[in-house]
């Protein structure tokens, strides 16, 4: 399967990445804690149908230490018992911000709350950051099908 359109070659696409990954540094060198970083990215990855993010996420995840029984759960978060609550609050609200769509009323209070209670004002704009930037990726990976399965840790930077 080959990806619709390289937008890494394309000199648009090229500048726009440069931008985009810029602002991903940023988000990357906050204080919310990596595995964290990486469990929400996965999920919103896993939701929106992104095989390469998938990939992706699952492998840095796997190269920072973090276990296949976490990876393997990330789906079933509420169910497993793996978790912290403060990922718990993460995972809650990377799917509601995720799902806007879906549901009327966006972030609930309750899940606002929740994560609040584990993580202050910079973390939280660190998380809403980062959710917003792992949603445009999926969809840029989405439209133009990049292909999953061939990325390795590291060949991005």
């Amino acid at each position: 399967m080959d990806a619709r359109l390289n937008l890494m070659t394309s000199p648009l696409g090229a500048k726009f990445f440069k931008y985009v990954n810029s602002a991903g540094k940023v988000l990357t060198d906050s204080t919310v804690p990596h595995a964290t970083q990486e469990l929400v990215k996965l999920r919103a990855s896993q939701i929106n149908g992104c095989g390469f993010c998938t990939d992706m996420h699952t492998k840095d995840a796997e190269a920072a230490g973090e276990s296949t029984q976490r990876l393997h759960l990330v789906a079933a978060w509420r169910e497993a018992t793996v978790f912290t609550e403060a990922e718990r609050a993460a995972l809650e609200l990377v799917e509601q911000g995720t799902r806007i769509a879906d549901a009327a009323g966006g972030v609930t209070d309750e899940a606002w709350t929740e994560a609040a209670k584990h993580y202050d004002e910079e973390q939280l704009a660190a998380l809403v950051g980062l959710i917003a930037m792992i949603n445009l990726y999926n969809r840029l990976n989405v439209i133009v099908r990049q292909p999953a399965g061939d990325y390795q840790p590291g060949m991005f930077g």
